[in-house]
């Protein structure tokens, strides 16, 4: 297991119409599909923009839409659980 993946944490989030962007403090830019996370694919841009960091940038928290997402977890690919619920 990596260390980087643990070690990364966010600085910026931001969003177009299909992904999240998440700027991490070692450089890196994530893309993740907003279908991932259909809590942040039906919110509105207001909410989406509505995002806390914790854990120095560890973790992701929406309190409108009640959406958490780890760092850490985006880095090894993980998506919500509810994602996998509508993919059987």
């Amino acid at each position: 297991m990596s260390t980087l993946t643990f070690e990364a944490s966010a600085t910026r989030v931001w969003f177009d119409s299909e992904n999240m962007w998440v700027a991490l403090t070692d450089g890196r830019q994530l893309s993740i599909p907003l279908a991932y996370f259909p809590r942040l694919l039906n919110a509105t841009p207001e909410q989406r923009g509505k995002y806390e960091m914790s854990g120095g940038g560890t973790g992701l928290h929406w309190e409108e839409i009640d959406e958490d997402i780890s760092v850490p977890g985006l880095l090894l690919g993980n998506k919500d659980l509810t994602y996998y619920k509508n993919q059987i």
